[in-house]
């Protein structure tokens, strides 16, 4: 018998809900923790409220799969546990950026950029739980935090090399201000060393649920998971659990994370439909339906109605999308086949004719990785992303623009002003389309499938 009286497999059954339930928040306070102490991504270590900024956009020598070479990253972990932190945003100029915000749950549940508050200078507050303090003069807004720590999840558009001196300026002006009562912390609640491995998962999701709680839906929700100790205080249930529980929610363990990774699997499958058709993630967010502030929306088409399946995409999201912010701010497009259904490869050559190019009301641009690495193609012109802002392009008459994709320079002049070098071997392309116009949303605009010459 189980906890409780409980048999193995109700055990097993439960253990594995509460893995597909628990690993975004496992996950991202993990992802936390690494960013403080190592640096994530292209970014270097920062401690709590302080920014991290990554010295450009990717380059083929950047470590980090897909990564935007069109944006810089800007990355701050956000303690709030001491009390509100002011975020400070400079005037870009016009010039685009976002800045995501992420609770310890991987909710996304605000946004600041030129989409929802401008590109202006200005002030926000970020305020934790139950906050009722007197909100500073000169602030812009107040954005709620649902829980103490929040990861801040920033992007700063760059038009290569000759445009970093721009970015680096704007860079010292995003500033984070501690402005509680009290010290923030300096690391996350710790788990009890004395568990053993294979229970490690159990134990710091039961320490990073009592420390930063789920809303009150998600919390009614978690009560089902009494019986595997998740809910206990104090001392922890894991470190001399009997081997019959140490088994049962071991099986648990590896049934939940199955049951996400076939979920991701159907996520990156192929859509249905022509061949070379482009796979988008733009609904991969939508399992935020409890905290929506600043830049959010709202509306049901963004809102996963079934709260038990948003906890399985939400899982999916932290393990395949988390860099993907809501499709209202970007859409992210892949493929990896042409019109014809084969798979792209540098062995042959091929056109993408964009015919309107995608309504956007930022910019968007296509990159191209070497598969399965997701590394950069190197180029002698360091063109890494090729798009909207990028000078030279040769349009059609009709506003048309048809791109040329190949291993070696075209000889044509015009073809060779829209070239896109790609890898000898397999490639996949990344098209980013940031602020999409409701075409590319609803579905009534489509990408067109690359077609070999």
């Amino acid at each position: 018998m189980g906890p409780g009286g409980r048999e193995p497999d109700v055990v097993t059954a439960l253990a594995a809900d509460a893995y597909v339930y628990g690993s975004p928040l496992v996950r991202t306070l993990s992802a936390v923790r690494s960013c403080l102490q190592e640096g994530c991504g292209s970014t270097g270590p920062a401690p709590f409220n302080a920014f991290a900024h990554a010295d450009g956009p990717a380059t083929p020598g950047t470590p980090v799969a897909y990564a935007p070479a069109d944006l810089v990253d800007a990355v701050a972990q956000l303690d709030l546990s001491g009390g509100p932190v002011r975020l400070h945003v400079p005037d870009t100029g016009g010039a685009y950026y976002v800045l995501r915000l992420t609770d310890a749950w991987s909710n996304s549940f605000a946004y600041l950029g030129p989409r929802a508050t401008g590109t202006g200078e200005g002030d926000w507050l970020i305020v934790p739980p139950g906050w009722s303090g007197t909100v500073p003069e000169g602030v812009s807004g107040v954005v709620d935090a649902p829980t103490s720590v929040v990861s801040v999840i920033g992007h700063i558009a760059c038009d290569g090399p000759g445009d970093m001196p721009r970015v680096r300026a704007l860079q010292q002006e995003f500033t984070l201000t501690h402005l509680g009562d009290r010290a923030h912390r300096t690391g996350l609640p710790a788990a009890e060393s004395a568990v053993p491995r294979e229970l490690r998962f159990f134990e710091e999701l039961r320490v990073w649920m009592a420390d930063f709680p789920a809303s009150a839906a998600d919390r009614a929700y978690q009560d089902r998971f009494q019986p595997l100790g998740l809910l206990e205080e104090g001392v922890s249930p894991y470190v001399a659990a009997g081997p019959g529980l140490v088994r049962a929610l071991g099986r648990g363990l590896a049934l939940g994370r199955l049951r996400v990774e076939e979920a991701a699997r159907r996520v990156a499958a192929v859509p249905a439909g022509p061949h070379g058709a482009w796979r988008t993630l733009e609904h991969l967010r939508d399992h935020n339906v409890d905290h929506l502030g600043v830049g959010t929306l709202t509306a049901p088409e963004w809102k996963i109605t079934d709260r038990e399946a948003s906890y399985l995409v939400r899982a999916v999201a932290v393990r395949r999308g988390h860099r993907l912010p809501h499709g209202y701010e970007a859409v992210y497009a892949t493929t990896s086949r042409d019109s014809a259904g084969h798979p792209l490869t540098g062995a042959h050559a091929y056109e993408l004719r964009l015919a309107p190019p995608p309504p956007v009301r930022a910019f968007w641009s296509l990159t191209v990785y070497d598969s399965p690495g997701g590394r950069l193609v190197a180029d002698t012109r360091e063109r890494y992303a090729v798009g909207s802002r990028s000078p030279g392009l040769v349009y059609g008459a009709d506003g048309s623009l048809t791109l040329r994709l190949s291993a070696v320079p075209p000889e044509d002049t015009t073809a060779a002003a829209n070239w896109v070098p790609v890898p000898p071997g397999a490639f996949r392309p990344v098209m980013r389309l940031h602020l999409p116009d409701r075409p590319v949303l609803d579905g009534s605009y489509a990408l067109p499938p690359f077609v070999r010459t």
